[in-house]
């Protein structure tokens, strides 16, 4: 009671401190987040040049190219491809803006006519496009479908930004044609011609241990080219796993629960209060119920030839007999009993026509089908008893009854089918009955005549009642891996994440270089978690984290936490050092060549004097040294006779004597290499383009706050 009386007393201290709390909480997290707006990173997607693309507009399109995609596409996927295709948008609207493009109705109106021309809605009753009609359709659709009428200003959207984008990309495709004074220098480059000799001294001479590269030295290089090094923010992870796979002793257990299906059991009923008979699979006929409610895999009524059945199972199965049993047997991650219900022999394909009567309210009937039920039925027996009397003409009235018009033209010729693929109706027909059968079969499509043609290669068949059962890990194996992943989650974090691995003798998996909108794990699978945990402000080098996987736990520590900017010395360390050897390699050459006659050099350098003909600028190659542009442009600039000086080369050092020049003939017109250029040029203007927008762009990128 007296720590209650003296929190009264001082009731107002106590909300002072706590609302200052609060207020501290709040700042810390405006502070973090880079001032008062931060609330807009949560709302943002994006901002490009001050505009910005809205949360909510932004993850509808991803979910509209997520259904897209269909179920293989991943979110990582679906994000990307509207990323890039708004991103492109409205760099190139502004654009548009800045020059004052716009797409005028004549233009809009000739964009929707050649699109539209061939669509009935749009024609008159002479067959012609009519803007008229185009006028009444979105007359309609605004009043009666609001959904048609979205979808058709989004079309009309597109045609504009179409006509903005062709527009665009002329003018830039007009500055950037190739002038006859290009074409000339291209036709020289590919067709004025030198001869040379040249004494080639290869960097490989010196050995690499020879010539020591610093991390200083690689620090200076990426510093002078930035451009060539800059990265965005990456991290770099190591994980061991822990697998809730089942062990023997849960296959062992599962094996007995599925044998138990085999035979009959008495199971006492309680709401009955008598004992029932559950007939197991040797007994049973009823096949379909027994294997949908005792399997994880539904019951499959269709036909197995040899050739389709998993190669390891297919042997036995074709050797038993109707009523035999094989199993419970292991098939990857399940166990399994098969019981042959039927043998038979089948073709593996019929040909088979048909001509279809449709009526209404059949599948894929359209409104032009107005025919009653009875009506078709007639018509159908009608043809049916013409064509069997003469057979002969089942093509002509193919052509003039079927209302399936993707093969009447052919007779209604169906080509060759396995069992199963037809709808069940028509599939029994055609394999049930020999060649040259002619009958009515109705199915959801409405009635077929139909004729039955060649069936191929017959052979033995049986059909099969398979019970599938999973192998699951028990309650038991699932605590104890749980409990082995948080005792190694435990001892990692006080310990050396390395060595209790070792100790443990668990495997350790590094992945290196993954950036913000990486949600793809090697060796785990897609894991958005695991990326964003180390992305967060507060996860440091050496954290490590339990998460939950498709089939167990991964413990993740975090190795490297890099922010935007330019790669380490370690991972630029790959490219620079060969570079900056091979400038040390060169000077030690040069250092070491004596006179400046090449067969001095060569002599000193124990090499030879090489030769080289008809050597282009288009194609710089050197014979025994490969592509060496540098090598050859300076070649070029010679006259007969005169030498260059040593030159660093690509591969090694050189110096070149000019023994020939050919120059080409001149042309009357280079037309022809100037459009050569346009045409190399062209198919690549856009990507370019839109890269070289992005590079000058101020662009806030937000989009890992929401995936």
């Amino acid at each position: 009671m007296a720590i209650l009386n003296s929190i009264r007393k001082r009731g107002v201290f106590l909300i002072i401190i706590i609302a200052l709390a609060l207020f501290s909480f709040i700042l810390a997290d405006v502070i973090r987040n880079g001032g008062l707006s931060s609330e807009k990173s949560l709302t943002t997607v994006a901002t490009v040049n001050g505009e910005e693309l809205t949360r909510d507009d932004f993850m509808k399109k991803v979910e509209q190219s997520q259904r897209t995609l269909g179920p293989n596409g991943s979110t990582a996927q679906a994000m990307n491809v509207v990323w890039d295709r708004e991103l492109r948008s409205v760099l190139q609207n502004q654009q548009y803006e800045k020059l004052g493009l716009t797409a005028q109705q004549d233009q809009i109106n000739a964009s929707l006519e050649t699109a539209l021309a061939s669509n009935p809605t749009f024609q008159d009753v002479d067959g012609n496009y009519s803007p008229a009609k185009v006028q009444e359709y979105i007359a309609d659709v605004q009043r009666n479908n609001p959904t048609a009428y979205q979808q058709w200003l989004d079309y009309e959207n597109g045609i504009k930004d179409n006509i903005l984008q062709t527009q665009y990309y002329n003018l830039i495709k007009a500055g950037m044609r190739s002038t006859l004074s290009e074409g000339e220098q291209q036709y020289r480059f590919e067709n004025d011609k030198i001869d040379m000799q040249y004494v080639y001294v290869p960097y490989t001479k010196i050995p690499d241990t020879d010539v020591t590269v610093s991390d200083s030295e690689i620090a200076t290089y990426i510093k002078a080219n930035p451009a060539d090094f800059e990265v965005q923010p990456q991290i770099d992870l190591q994980y061991v796993s822990f697998s809730e796979k089942p062990s023997e002793e849960d296959i062992e257990a599962e094996q007995v629960k599925i044998a138990a299906l085999l035979n009959t059991r008495i199971d006492y009923n309680s709401l009955t209060k008598t004992n029932d008979t559950i007939l197991g699979l040797k007994n049973t006929t009823k096949y379909a119920e027994f294997v949908n409610a005792n399997s994880d895999v539904a019951y499959n009524d269709r036909v197995w030839f040899k050739k389709d059945l998993p190669e390891n199972i297919a042997d036995t199965l074709f050797n038993m007999n109707e009523g035999d049993i094989y199993g419970p047997y292991r098939q990857d991650n399940t166990n399994n009993l098969t019981k042959v219900i039927e043998v038979m022999r089948l073709p593996d394909s019929v040909q088979s026509s048909h001509m279809l009567i449709r009526y209404q309210g059949t599948l894929r009937a359209s409104d032009a089908i107005t025919r009653s039920k009875e009506d078709a039925k007639k018509l159908a027996d009608s043809i049916n008893a013409v064509v069997n009397k003469t057979p002969s003409k089942f093509e002509e009235l193919a052509q003039q009854f079927s209302d399936d018009k993707s093969n009447s033209e052919d007779g209604g010729d169906l080509g060759y089918s396995g069992p199963g693929r037809m709808v069940p109706a028509f599939n029994d027909f055609i394999f049930e009955n020999t060649p040259g059968t002619i009958g009515v079969v109705e199915t959801d499509f409405g009635f077929h005549v139909v004729k039955v043609g060649e069936q191929k290669n017959m052979q033995k068949a049986i059909k099969v009642a398979t019970i599938t059962k999973e192998i699951e890990a028990s309650e038991s194996t699932l605590n104890d891996v749980f409990a082995k992943a948080s005792k190694f989650e435990v001892a990692s974090q006080k310990g050396d994440f390395v060595e209790v691995a070792k100790e443990q003798d668990l495997g350790l998996k590094p992945v290196n270089k993954i950036s913000n909108m990486d949600a793809n794990i090697p060796g785990v699978g897609n894991n958005r978690a695991i990326v964003k945990w180390g992305f967060e402000e507060n996860t440091e080098v050496g954290d490590v984290k339990r998460f939950s996987t498709s089939d167990g736990y991964v413990i993740v520590q975090l190795t490297r936490k890099s922010p935007k900017g330019l790669m380490s010395v370690a991972e630029a360390s790959a490219v620079v050092t060969p570079k900056l050897r091979n400038e040390k390699k060169a000077e030690k050459i040069k250092a070491g060549i004596s006179g400046d006659d090449l067969n001095t050099i060569a002599t000193s350098q124990s090499v030879t004097v090489q030769t080289a003909t008809a050597v282009t600028m288009a194609a710089p190659t050197i014979p025994g040294a490969g592509a060496e542009p540098k090598v050859v442009g300076a070649a070029f600039g010679k006259m007969v006779g005169e030498t260059t000086g040593l030159i660093d080369g690509e591969k090694g050092v050189f110096k070149v004597r000019v023994t020939a020049v050919n120059p080409a003939p001149g042309l009357e017109n280079y037309a022809t290499y100037s459009n050569q250029l346009n045409n190399a040029a062209t198919p690549t203007i856009n990507t370019k383009v839109y890269q070289a927008l992005k590079n000058a762009s101020d662009i806030e990128d937000n989009r890992a706050n929401f995936f």
